[in-house]
């Protein structure tokens, strides 16, 4: 293995995919990060808390195909969960190591447990922050009950009387506004206006494309029934105060994985890195000694 730092675009599986070494002076296991969305990228992890892992770690970002500032796959339904998995086997293979671990947030999260299920001896440690489980229903309900929570309710409500769970998730994202959304992923919104001036900074936008593509061709079994199957040790990261994924979502995981430790974070929502930096590059280094 012989890792240099710097932003690298690699040919894997016919699309460029954008990939950056930090921290390799560091010379540990690689430590790789899978951004959420589905459809996100690094740009503001890369520039808030990711300095400060790579001060300990060598850390490995890489944005999905069709994300960030990796290329488009040709076909807008390129983007199954079997195809994820694919093409992380080509990133590990181009990085020349045996063994990596895996920091995956939000989505990122459910990737991680997913990469780990697929290529058991080839991952390490996995730490999951504020993880998805994307298709249940306990998620659609957190959301459900986090936009509720930060918006008009009466006048909402209104829109969704007599709609399937199904019909009220779709209704109710459609109707959300910048504002809510900040409210519903952070709980102190100065940090949710520094993150969204980063997000217009980066001018990176998310096509929906990975969204709707796994909505339509979900993984079976589902990967709630399949995590009792992943035994590798795993931190989980929850802010108490996310409207997201939420704290159902990662006891859940925590319940149905065999080797787990759970750490909560008192003043955060769906993104501790931001709302308690400190707090969450010292649980991550503490877990990966």
């Amino acid at each position: 293995m012989n890792l240099s730092d710097g932003e690298y675009t690699v040919r894997i599986n016919g699309i460029n995919q954008w990939i950056k070494i930090d921290g390799s002076k560091n010379e540990t296991r690689p430590l790789i990060l899978l951004h959420g969305g589905p459809g996100g990228n690094h740009y503001t992890f890369e520039r808030t808390v990711g300095p400060l892992l790579s001060k300990k770690r060598t850390i490995v970002y890489y944005e999905q195909r069709g994300c960030g500032r990796s290329e488009k796959p040709p076909s807008s339904n390129d983007y199954t969960i079997d195809y994820l998995i694919d093409d992380f086997r080509e990133i590990k293979q181009w990085l020349g190591t045996d063994q990596v671990d895996l920091l995956g947030y939000s989505f990122g999260g459910e990737l991680a447990l997913e990469f780990a299920y697929a290529l058991n001896e080839e991952i390490n440690r996995i730490v999951l922050s504020s993880p998805s489980l994307m298709d249940s229903v306990v998620q659609k309900t957190v959301q459900i009950s986090g936009i509720l929570s930060v918006t008009d309710n009466h006048q909402i409500i209104n829109h969704i009387k007599g709609l399937t769970l199904e019909e009220s998730y779709d209704q109710l994202w459609n109707l959300v506004d910048t504002k809510a959304i900040d409210q519903l992923l952070f709980e102190d919104q100065n940090i949710a206006q520094k993150n969204r001036r980063l997000w217009e900074e980066s001018q990176l936008s998310n096509t929906g494309d990975m969204m709707d593509s796994l909505h339509s061709t979900p993984k079976n079994p589902p990967l709630v029934d399949r995590l009792d199957n992943i035994y590798h040790q795993t931190l989980i990261l929850t802010g108490v105060f996310d409207r997201n994924t939420g704290i159902n979502v990662s006891k859940i995981i925590h319940r149905n994985l065999n080797n787990s430790h759970w750490v909560l974070f008192n003043e955060s929502a769906h993104f501790p890195d931001l709302e308690e930096p400190n707090k969450f590059v010292g649980s991550i280094l503490n877990f990966l000694k």
